[in-house]
């Protein structure tokens, strides 16, 4: 099983198995990382003008040679031959057991879902046996525990625990309730 750089668990065997599509990729097959860095001359452009450790001026020439077309859009091609692939969660739905946030608002309670990375990008590629891609999935408070306690895998069949369940109620039901209408009156207390 995968492991993170400190040793713990990270719950799958291959972090691509559960991979998303590229954070880079827009919706017309293009690869946004090698457009934000070529100017309309060819040359290399840097985000907000400061070199970074994930610029890479060779693959975005590379990139606009090809018409900026996504390198995994060759379908000979898969999502890791790509130097700069990133799939990262949007943190909707907890992937192992289905928990979905609820988010309050101007409310600072721990949300229900965390990041998870099954792998960790490097800005260097990564040396042999490091993954060089980020991958992150959402999980749950309580799944994210399991999972990096090593008793659990992302993939298990497994519906959320009951005081994961408690807390979406709860947070749920403080939501209905700014929905329901006071008059003046009831809000101030007054007779």
């Amino acid at each position: 099983m995968e492991r993170t750089p400190t040793g713990t668990p990270v719950g799958v065997d291959d972090p691509y198995d559960h991979a998303g599509r590229c954070d880079h990729l827009t919706s017309d097959g293009c690869c946004r990382f090698a457009l934000e860095r070529t100017g309309d001359n060819g040359e290399q452009r840097l985000p907000r003008g400061r070199p970074s450790a994930g610029d890479d001026a060779a693959f975005a020439a590379e990139r606009r040679a090809e018409d900026y077309a996504c390198v995994a859009a060759d379908e000979d091609a898969e999502w890791r031959d790509c130097p700069h692939y990133r799939s990262t969660t949007d943190g909707r739905e907890c992937r192992r057991c289905g928990l979905d946030e609820v988010r309050m608002a101007h409310d600072d309670a721990r949300p229900l879902l965390e990041e998870h990375h099954l792998s960790y990008g490097s800005a260097g590629g990564g040396d042999e046996g490091d993954p060089a891609h980020e991958i992150t999935v959402a999980l749950c408070r309580w799944c994210h525990a399991k999972v990096h306690e090593g008793w659990a895998r992302i993939d298990d069949d497994a519906g959320p625990d009951a005081e994961a369940l408690a807390a979406r109620e709860e947070r749920r039901s403080r939501e209905q309730a700014e929905f329901g209408f006071r008059t003046a009156a009831e809000r101030d207390d007054r007779d």
